[in-house]
Parts: structure tokens; C-alpha cells; sequence
């Protein structure tokens, strides 16, 4: 029994080593079949052929290590060792891929920490987004396993394009210069996280934010009521009984139509699911007011937990400073790992951290390269072997350079399609487009993306200062978005046509209207608007129209012509304090059909009615006939009082009432007109769109500073400027000699002493003016102190205030003709002197003076 029993379990080794054997061939065929269809894959991906790129003009680091370089290599060849001994079922570690040149750099080397000068890039969200918009993806050549070479950030940059292993560098080493404690990341993910398929993923522009339940708490009631007797129909509750049935039903139905969708969305079963080799970007709390860790796929450049579902493990972290492999078991993804990477139990440290400060990185001189290096050749590589811990070396890397125009062209050829669940994203880089076109969702009704449900866009640099435009393709409606400082003061504008006198709704920025316009809702027989901080405390004012016997002409015509017929103009008001509330008016209409006015005034304190009026305007034979007020002409209502108001100043009522009514009229006639103004001059603007540019953009501003040159050089033409002849200061002297030809020496000694003396009086003037108001200052000064000692015990405090103020102004004056006054005392010798070596030196002077 013993033997058949060990021959079973004998038979049981063998069909469990053949299974094993089975599916690790199929692991391999999958994986080979992968690999061809992945090299077989989009043209745009493929056929790039990095063997072809130039490395001429590399630095030396690029292409040699260093004597400390090599000394890493091997610790972590020898680390590697260990590691495969200790752990032989875990896959090799990623520690020192080929560059660009072929040569083997750690991984740790090639991280340069950069603080680029764009204020976007200092924030993380806007590294990553920079990140994924700028590089071109390109997936692993096999996905089970890393990549055999790890290119400088800076090739990668130059030529665009990457797997997840270059993004992550380039990332990891932009967080690090931000300030940021940021992760290379060696793991495992998803299928559509490795292969930047976000069809199944919604874009985050129609994500919605997690509306918090709030928490609804009743208080106890001391007192309970009995419950009262159940008087309700049966038959009733049999109806409601088949209306709950019914409804249960048809929600089941719905129910299983959604599962039936959420099925067809549902990704297919992935065979190399958890076996997928994908890098990341981990950033830990701690630095920069990081609350908590998370990961950033660089790919798409979002944030994501921990705890996410679709990364399923680690391997290994690296930063700039050293290299950490993961002893956790991932069984469960990254939902139980602990980031904490000074517990060596949970993270194997490789390189024992020191007490040494970091060295400085390599500058991009070649000079200061190869003084590092000699500096390394000259130590002893033995006596390096003996120390315990070793400091990383600085990065072989060139210094990370972004220029101003390659960041803001971000995609590559300025271009960026990203396809989402039910939606399209295309990005377009500033200028790109002649109407400032920047980015376009596009939602669809289906999963194929056939039926256009909705298209947003967004524009910069729109002298219109349009930012963003909506068309819902099912009601036809668009919507558009305006920054301030728009002719109008537009804020929004939500149309179905351009034409006249359709729905529409626009809403204004109210601080830039002098009349406080907020909103105005259009249609053809309407017009609702509504203020904001008026004066006179109005709100609303609604309008209502008839129909015309003929259509509406051209916009361009006058709007008093064929106008529409108004046929009612409300008006409401807000509470004005400052008056009683029957005085108040809270709402007035004019019926103007009925010819009549209506006035509702404001509600008085506990009171439930308000006080009316309705005034009867007279026919025009009335008018003719006599234009004396009759109680039929008004009714009106107090509340709380039965005094009714004298007949003379209902009259003068009427009458503001009906010159109010004539100026509303107009402003309703305006408003038609401004409507109308808006529409023509919307059609212009976007017909021919004009973009802005930054006075601080010089490239662009190129072709506005040669016209200007130009316009400038044939104004100069046209219009030519006699250059300016410098003064003659011996001009009022020599008029006095009749300006010879030939000056005698008695004649330039007088010229000589005749200017200088007059010179010499300004200066003296000037000198004494400024003493003359010194001095005055000065005894004004002492007035008001006397004048303030004297009445200083019966001055207010705001009289006392007013004295301060004067008493520092007056200080302030005496202070500046003070500096003024010793200024022109020591700079006067000196303008003398000055000009007297100048009439030295003159042409007309300098014979007869040098003799003197």
C-alpha cells in the first residue's frame, strides 16, 4: 500500500511539473505573439527608429562612466547577486539598463532634479499633464518585462516620444525639483493602464464631484400623539399595491438593459493580467504639504490612490539618492503596502545611507566634467572598496532645458487626440488654430462614437475675450462663455440662432453697466431683464409684446421702424428703507393696451395686504375737452387707513407716471437696439476672429514692430524733423557786439566775464528763491505751533488730527528745500567752474583766451 501510494503521488509531481511547463509555454508564446503584434503596431509608433539618432554631439558622461560610476555598478551587480539568491522565483531587478550610447548607467543616475521657470511647473498636476501632452507613448517591446535601455530625460525630450519607464524619469526628476518626494516606480498594472487605453475610462472634464450625504438628525419629541385609527380604502391600496408592482417592474427592466450595457462595457478577460511590467511615479507625503501618498500614471498625468485597483504591484522605488526593492507581498495589488521606506523589514535599502551631504550635481560646462573625473581617476578604487557606505554618484545627465516655445506647443506637431468612454478630447497648442481653438470634448450618445450628443470648446487669446462655447446637438442650444472686458460687458450668451428676436438669454458682468444689466431673457413676444445695485432699487422689468403685421427687417435698419407693438411694461422694485412702506412701490405696470398704470407698494410691519393703486389714463377727446382729475380716474387701497389721498396729487402722480412711462419705452426701444448691435457684432467677430498677443512675446510680436518700423520711416518721409541744433549760450552777447566776424581780444575777454557773471547772478537768484520759501516755510511753521500752544485745551480731537497732518506736510516741505538749498550750494562752484573750462575751449574763444 505504501509503495502504490508514493507511486500516485509520484504521478501527481509529473502532471503538476507538465501543467506548470505548459502554461509557462503558453506565457512565452503569448508573450513572443505580443511582442511581434506590438512591434507590428500604428505607423505614428513605430516607425521611429532609435538606432538612427544622432550621439555625436552627447557630452563625454553620456558615452563613459566614471571610476565612482563603475564602483555602483558593482555594488549592484553584486546586490543583484544577492538578490536573485535570496528571492529566485522574483524577477530580475531593474537596475542598470543601457543609455543611448550603449552604455550601462544605474537607474538612479539618470534622474536629474529640475526646477523649470514656468510657474505651471511647479505645482505637480502641471509637471504631469506637461508630461503626458509633450511626449509621444510608445509601449514596452515585451510587456513581461522591463526595458533592456533607459534614455536620458533630455533625448527624450529632444525627440518626443518614450515608454512608461522614460516618462516616469522625466517626471520623477521635474517633482524633484519642485520640491516634491517623488518615486520611479518598477510595477505591475492593468492592460489599459500599460497601454494608455482610456476607452473604458470617463474623461475627467464630465466627471462629476461626490456630493457628501448630509447627515439629516431629528430631534426627540417629548410628546407623542396616539395613533389614530387606519381609515383607508382597500381597493385604494390594491390600486397603489399594482402601481408599485408595475413600476418595480419596468424598473427591473432598466435594470437589467444597464446590466446588459455594463457587460457589453466590460473589458475582456486579460491573459497577463498581474503579469504586466508598467512605471509609475510615486509621490510620498511630507514635502510640499503632501497629506497623504499617491501615485501619478505618467501616461495620462492623473493622481491616483494607493489603494487603486489597477496597479498590482511593486518590484522596486528609486530616486536620485538610492534604490529600494519591495519585501512586501502584493497579493492583494497595493492596497496593503506601507510606503514607509526606512523599515528595511518591508523595503531592502541598497546603497546604506550616510551622514555626507549629497554632492552638487555636474554642471553642463565640459570643463567641470572633466575636472570631476580627474578628481576620480586620482582616488584608489581599493580604498573605496573598504568603506561601509558609499554615496550616490552625481547624474551622468545634461541639465533638463524646455524653451519657452517648445512649452507652450506641448503636443507633438501641436496636436493631442485622446479617446475616453463615450468621448473624444482634442488638444491644440496655443496660436495653432486662426480662431484660438485650445481644446474640444466631444460626448457621443454611444460606445462606438457614431451619435454626437455634445461639443464643448474652449479658446485663449480671443480679442472677443470668447473662453468657451457649448452646442447640445439634441436641443440645438448654444452656450457661450466670455471673459470680462468684453464691448457689452457679455458674460454668457445662450442662443438657438443668430437671428433677431428668437429665444435667447445673455448675461452681463453688471460692475462694468452703468445701468446694473445682470440678465436678459429674450423671445418673441418677451423680454425679461434683471439688475443688480441700481439707485433706484429696481430688479426686474419685464416687457411683453404683440404681434407685428410684418416681419422684422435687416439688423442693420433703424428699430423704431416696424417695431414690435409693446403691450405691457412691468417693473419691481426692492425694499427702500429710507421710505414708509406705503410709499414704497414694490411692482408698477403699464397696460398699455388697457391704458392703465398699476402701483402695489411694499408690505407694511405685520400687515398681510399692501396698499394699491390703478390709475385710468384719459381718452384723448377727454384731453381735449379738459384735463381736471375725477375719482373714476384712480382707485386706490390703503391698508390700515381709510384717509384717501386728495385728487391734486393723484394728478401729479398721473403725470410723473405717464412721463415715466414714455422714458421706459425708450429704454425698451434701446434695449431691442443693443440686442440687436450685439447680434451684428457678434456675426463680425466671428467671422473674422483676431487673436492677442502678449507685448512680452517677441516672436510674434515680429511682423506688429516692422510694420510699426515701417509706418514709423514713412511718416519720416513725408514729414521730415530738422535735428535739433544745441543752444548757443553766447548768442544774447554777441548780439550786443553786433555778431563780427573777427573779435578783437578786448572784445572775447568782455564776451568771457559778461557770461560768466550772468551765470553766476542765476545761480545766486536761484539760490536765494529757494532760502526766500526755506525761510517762509520756516515762520508759517512757527505761527501755527504758537497758534496751537495757545488753543491746544479747547481743540477737538479731529481739529488736533488736521494740525498733525498740516505739521507733517509743512516738515516735509521744509525738509526738501532744506536738500534743495545745500544741493545748489555745492553744486554751484562746480557749474561754474564747468563753464568757464568750456568757454576755454570754444572755437570763437579759445585764441584770445589761452593767452590770458
Amino acid at each position: 500500500m505504501e509503495v502504490l501510494e508514493e507511486n500516485e503521488e509520484e504521478e501527481r509531481r509529473e502532471e503538476e511539473l507538465m501543467k506548470a511547463l505548459e502554461i509557462s509555454d503558453e506565457l512565452h508564446d503569448i508573450e513572443t505573439k505580443l511582442s511581434v503584434d506590438q512591434v507590428c503596431g500604428p505607423s505614428d509608433v513605430s516607425d521611429f527608429d532609435w538606432s538612427s539618432i544622432d550621439i555625436s554631439q552627447l557630452p563625454s558622461s553620456y558615452k563613459t562612466n566614471s571610476p565612482r560610476e563603475k564602483k555602483l555598478l558593482r555594488i549592484a551587480d553584486h546586490y543583484l547577486q544577492q538578490y536573485t539568491h535570496l528571492c529566485p522565483d522574483r524577477k530580475p531587478l531593474f537596475l542598470y539598463p543601457v543609455n543611448e550610447c550603449g552604455v550601462k548607467k544605474f537607474v538612479s543616475t539618470t534622474v536629474r532634479p529640475t526646477l523649470l521657470p514656468y510657474t505651471e511647473l511647479y505645482h505637480w498636476d502641471g509637471c504631469a499633464s506637461f508630461v503626458c501632452d509633450y511626449l509621444t507613448m510608445e509601449p514596452l517591446k515585451s510587456p513581461l518585462t522591463p526595458p533592456s535601455s533607459l534614455y536620458s530625460p533630455t533625448t527624450i525630450l529632444k525627440y518626443q516620444r518614450g515608454n512608461c519607464f522614460d516618462f516616469s524619469v522625466l517626471l520623477c526628476s521635474m517633482l524633484i525639483g519642485a520640491g516634491y518626494d517623488a518615486y520611479c516606480v518598477n510595477g505591475y498594472a492593468t492592460q489599459d493602464i500599460c497601454s494608455l487605453d482610456e476607452t473604458l475610462e470617463v474623461c475627467p472634464l464630465l466627471r462629476k464631484p461626490q456630493e457628501v450625504p448630509k447627515e439629516i438628525t431629528k430631534k426627540p419629541n417629548k410628546y407623542r400623539v396616539k395613533s389614530s385609527l387606519d381609515l383607508q380604502s382597500k381597493f385604494e391600496l390594491q390600486q397603489e399595491a399594482k402601481k408599485k408592482a408595475e413600476t418595480e417592474a419596468t424598473h427591473k427592466n432598466k435594470e437589467r438593459g444597464e446590466e446588459k450595457v455594463m457587460e457589453m462595457e466590460k473589458p475582456t478577460r486579460d491573459p497577463l493580467y498581474g503579469l504586466r511590467v508598467h512605471a509609475w511615479v510615486l509621490v510620498l507625503s511630507g514635502k510640499r504639504e503632501v497629506p497623504e501618498p499617491f501615485f501619478i500614471n505618467p501616461f495620462t498625468g492623473n493622481s491616483h490612490s494607493t489603494m487603486d485597483e489597477h496597479f498590482l504591484g511593486i518590484e522596486s522605488v528609486w530616486n536620485h539618492k538610492n534604490y529600494w526593492v519591495n519585501m512586501q507581498d502584493c497579493w492583494n495589488g497595493c492596497k496593503d503596502l506601507i510606503f514607509d521606506l526606512g523599515d528595511t523589514v518591508r523595503w531592502e535599502i541598497m546603497l546604506s545611507e550616510t551622514d555626507k551631504p549629497l554632492q552638487m550635481l555636474l554642471d553642463a560646462e565640459e570643463e567641470n566634467e572633466l575636472f570631476d573625473r580627474n578628481m576620480d581617476d586620482i582616488e584608489d578604487e581599493e580604498e573605496e572598496e573598504k568603506d561601509t557606505s558609499f554615496a550616490m554618484p552625481p547624474t551622468w545627465v545634461a541639465p533638463i532645458q524646455i524653451s519657452p516655445r517648445e512649452f507652450e506647443t506641448r503636443c507633438s506637431q501641436g496636436k493631442k487626440v485622446i479617446m475616453y468612454k463615450k468621448a473624444k478630447l482634442e488638444k491644440w497648442a496655443p496660436y495653432l488654430n486662426k480662431n484660438g481653438l485650445v481644446k474640444r470634448l466631444t460626448v457621443y450618445a454611444d460606445l462606438r462614437c457614431t451619435e454626437v450628443v455634445e461639443v464643448k470648446e474652449w479658446f485663449k487669446n480671443r480679442e472677443d475675450m470668447l473662453d468657451m462655447r457649448e452646442l447640445n446637438k439634441k436641443t440645438q442650444l448654444t452656450t457661450e462663455y466670455f471673459s470680462p472686458g468684453h464691448l457689452f460687458g457679455l458674460k454668457v450668451h445662450i442662443y438657438k440662432s443668430m437671428e433677431p428676436e428668437t429665444e435667447r438669454v445673455m448675461e452681463f458682468y453688471n460692475e462694468s453697466r452703468v445701468d446694473g444689466l445682470q440678465k436678459r431673457a429674450e423671445n418673441a413676444t418677451e423680454i425679461k431683464e434683471y439688475f443688480v445695485g441700481r439707485d433706484d432699487f429696481k430688479y426686474f422689468q419685464h416687457t411683453e409684446f404683440s404681434k407685428r403685421g410684418k416681419k422684422i427687417s435687416v439688423a442693420g435698419t433703424r428699430t423704431d421702424i416696424n417695431s414690435r407693438p409693446i403691450v405691457q411694461m412691468k417693473e419691481c422694485f426692492h425694499r427702500n428703507l429710507e421710505k414708509p412702506a406705503d410709499e414704497d412701490v414694490a411692482e408698477r405696470v403699464f397696460l398699455i393696451t388697457e391704458e392703465m398704470i398699476q402701483l402695489t407698494y411694499h408690505l407694511k410691519d405685520k400687515y398681510i395686504t399692501a396698499s394699491k393703486k390703478e390709475f385710468f389714463k384719459p381718452t384723448e377727446n377727454y384731453r381735449k375737452q379738459s384735463e381736471i382729475m375725477t375719482p373714476e380716474m384712480c382707485i386706490t387701497y390703503q391698508a390700515g387707513s381709510s384717509v384717501k389721498d386728495k385728487l391734486l396729487h393723484l394728478y401729479k402722480l398721473l403725470q410723473e407716471l405717464t412721463e415715466e412711462e414714455k422714458q421706459l419705452k425708450q429704454q425698451v426701444r434701446q434695449s431691442e437696439a443693443e440686442v440687436l448691435n450685439i447680434l451684428k457684432i457678434r456675426e463680425n467677430e466671428e467671422a473674422d476672429v483676431k487673436l492677442t498677443v502678449s507685448i512680452y512675446d517677441t516672436k510674434r510680436n515680429e511682423k506688429r514692430k516692422q510694420q510699426y518700423e515701417a509706418m514709423k520711416n514713412a511718416m519720416e518721409d513725408e514729414f521730415p524733423v530738422h535735428e535739433e541744433q544745441d543752444l548757443d549760450y553766447l548768442a544774447p552777447f554777441l548780439i550786443q557786439i553786433g555778431y563780427p566776424e573777427k573779435m578783437t581780444k578786448g572784445q572775447a575777454l568782455r564776451l568771457r566775464d559778461d557770461c560768466l557773471t550772468d551765470f553766476k547772478n542765476r545761480l545766486i537768484a536761484k539760490a536765494n528763491i529757494i532760502q526766500a520759501r526755506f525761510e517762509k516755510e520756516v515762520e508759517e511753521l512757527k505761527k501755527k505751533n504758537q497758534q496751537f500752544q495757545e488753543n491746544q485745551s479747547q481743540l477737538s480731537r479731529e481739529e488736533e488730527a488736521a494740525f498733525l497732518t498740516d505739521y507733517s506736510e509743512t516738515m516735509f516741505r521744509i525738509h526738501i528745500l532744506a536738500l534743495r538749498l545745500n544741493r545748489e550750494k555745492q553744486t554751484a562752484p562746480q557749474k561754474y567752474l564747468a563753464l568757464e573750462e568750456k568757454l576755454r575751449k570754444d572755437p570763437r574763444l579759445a585764441v584770445y583766451l589761452s593767452y590770458d
